[in-house]
């Protein structure tokens, strides 16, 4: 039982390709002026994802840490996955070329469920596993406007899978990318280019519309040193509209994507899929808003001869943004429904199906949520989301923060949340047989549910200093567990493991001169994991997922001359148990030239320390759902951008 998923089924858990960190696609002018705020202008940029409103980011009261366009430019990351790794609040291991394990606060792994994401609202997750095909979702970097990453619950808000943090990516409106922005790249290990255009009918009509495309062609290592067989190319383009008319905006965008992974062990995997999305914001006046969003999402993964995944979701969903008096009241809700199928996948000795091939899962929620003051500096955030999961029935989801204004830069705040993690097909519907054996039977798992509880501070001490500091402590009463029937085969998903986390999270921006800035980060983690009674506690605690103690990060970023930016960031991230890895050091660097208005050049490298160091463990681990890890390697990549 070692393996228990065949290779195929990687599907789990994927990414996009990195080691190398490319050249952002942003003008070098709009890099400047986001550069030239000062950390008191930097603390007032707007975050949505706390209260579903627009607020400084000094005053949400949650753990919230802001990826700013300047912050992705600066560090040439060209993948979601390497661009995430600038949040010190979350933890991001890269298990293969086009995989990766991304979560906050723990529980992660390939198919790591505890964490939600959305593309402009499109929440991105899949009901086979509750987790995120990381390898299915590209955005250009220079598209994105901020991505606003919350550890913590987020489940009154987002519902279901916001369990451990939110990640909301939110692209830049077409009329801020007007014009035709092309770049070309190479290194050791990939090819990659891209080139978009925007422009505009009329006053009221922008639009914008792009192709990219790369080749990561050379393989990292197997543990035995042996080629790992994970070169993979993509092609994806794609649009967006914004047509503004008075009170009205309406947005329309979506993306086609086509590719090819190779596999350790079988022929390539196909990957494909599209996405359109539809949204209409209306200011009805005296503060309050009306927002409707709907979209279609569909994939396909296929492996000749071995399993094919195809999956298609429509989503709707709609929200109030009413002011009354002092209090802020959000409320809407909305309707899913996603329908897949899964072909029995077989190999030489064991056959997985899923029961039935084909399922339609729907869910619908309803949500409100309130923000007033108790004092001058006392304020305090109330809601709830009421939410019909496709197998459980209702769950209920309540939030309540409280944030203490010290002065005219300090906050001190506090929250309590409760979250659940939804069942998947996995979960529920899954059998194995190996040979004559049924090793795995339809499951009865229950929803994983949190309660957390968290305490934070964030201050700005000086004009040239910020920081933030969060504490948790987060009780998991019903955990994912693999239990035998009648003490043996065939296993069946439950809820027989139990436990509690707690842990630290800080980071700080520091400016020692107008030039130069330099942004730390660190988290601790701890975990108290154990079966219930009379569970025997099949494949072990690392079930749960595989996460460091510690990691602690350090960029900086440097004005040579106003055409010459230079940038280095340093990670240390503490062992993993099981698969085990070794804790490790990397380093990264960007250097970049903007030769004139419109042509800018750069050089950027990643994994410098190392020829070769694995991020996720080289072996598979029992009941590990998701794909071996490997060894990832050194790359240096040039880049040339131009635009007009």
């Amino acid at each position: 039982m070692i393996s228990i998923w065949p290779n195929g089924i990687r599907r789990i858990a994927s990414a996009t390709p990195v080691f190398v960190w490319l050249l952002s696609s942003t003008p070098a002018a709009a890099t400047l002026d986001l550069n030239s705020l000062s950390i008191e202008e930097l603390a007032q940029l707007e975050v949505t994802s706390v209260t579903k409103s627009a607020r400084p980011l000094s005053e949400a009261p949650a753990a919230i840490y802001l990826i700013t366009q300047d912050d992705i430019a600066r560090s040439g990351a060209s993948t979601l996955p390497e661009i995430l790794r600038l949040a010190p609040n979350l933890q991001v291991a890269q298990i293969t070329a086009s995989r990766y394990a991304i979560s906050a606060r723990g529980f992660n792994g390939p198919a790591a469920d505890k964490l939600l994401v959305l593309i402009d609202g499109r929440s991105i997750y899949t009901p086979f596993s509750s987790g995120v095909n990381w390898d299915l979702h590209e955005v250009l970097p220079d598209d994105i406007e901020r991505i606003e990453v919350v550890s913590g619950p987020g489940g009154t808000l987002w519902g279901a899978n916001a369990v451990n943090g939110v990640i909301n990516i939110i692209t830049r409106a077409a009329g801020d990318t007007q014009g035709i922005a092309a770049e070309a790249g190479g290194g050791n290990r990939e090819i990659r280019g891209s080139i978009r255009y925007g422009g505009r009918i009329g006053e009221q009509l922008h639009y914008r519309a792009y192709v990219s495309g790369f080749d990561h062609k050379r393989q990292n290592r197997t543990g035995t040193g042996t080629g790992a067989r994970d070169r993979w190319q993509k092609i994806q383009g794609g649009f967006r509209a914004d047509w503004e008319n008075g009170n009205d905006l309406i947005t329309v965008q979506g993306d086609i994507y086509d590719g090819s992974e190779q596999q350790l062990t079988t022929v390539d995997e196909d990957i494909s899929g599209h996405n359109l999305l539809a949204r209409w914001n209306r200011a009805l006046g005296d503060g309050s808003s009306l927002e409707v969003q709907a979209y279609y999402d569909h994939l396909r993964a296929r492996v000749p001869g071995r399993l094919e995944n195809r999956l298609s979701v429509y989503d709707l969903q709609a929200q109030h943004n009413l002011p009354l008096g002092r209090h802020e009241l959000v409320w809407g809700g909305g309707y899913r429904a996603s329908h897949d199928d899964f072909p029995t996948i077989l190999s030489a000795s064991q056959m997985v199906a899923f029961i039935p091939q084909s399922r339609t899962l729907t869910q619908w929620n309803l949500f409100v949520q309130d923000s007033f003051p108790l004092t001058n500096d006392l304020k305090l955030i109330a809601g709830v989301k009421i939410e019909r999961e496709p197998y459980t029935g209702i769950e209920i989801m309540p939030n309540a923060r409280i944030s203490w204004a010290i002065g005219d830069t300090d906050m001190l705040w506090f929250a309590a949340s409760r979250a659940v993690r939804v069942p998947s097909r996995l979960d529920r519907d899954v059998t194995q047989r190996v040979g004559p054996i049924l090793a795995i039977d339809r499951g009865t798992m229950q929803p994983v549910r949190v309660t957390a509880y968290e305490l934070g501070y964030r201050a700005q001490p000086a004009a040239n200093l910020s920081f933030s500091i969060s504490t948790f402590y987060n009780v998991y009463p019903n955990l994912r567990s693999a239990e035998p029937t009648n003490g043996g085969f065939p296993l069946r998903f439950g809820n027989g493991m139990k436990g509690e986390t707690y842990g630290i999270e800080f980071w700080a921006n520091y400016a020692i001169r107008d030039w130069w800035r330099l942004t730390a980060g660190a988290n601790w983690l701890h975990k108290e994991l154990r079966f219930k009674p009379g569970s025997p506690g099949v494949g072990g605690l690392q079930i749960a997922g595989n996460d460091p103690k510690y990691q602690l990060s350090l960029r900086t970023t440097i004005d040579l001359r106003p055409d010459v930016a230079l940038s280095f960031d340093i990670r240390r991230i503490g062992a993993l148990p099981a698969p085990p890895s070794p804790a490790y050091t990397e380093l990264g660097a960007r250097i970049g030239w903007t030769v004139s208005e419109n042509l800018e050049l750069s050089l950027t490298g990643a994994n410098l320390l190392h020829a070769y160091h694995a991020e996720f463990g080289t072996t598979q681990n029992t009941l590990q759902v998701g794909p071996v890890g490997v060894r990832i390697g050194r790359s240096v990549f040039a880049a040339i951008r131009w635009t007009l």
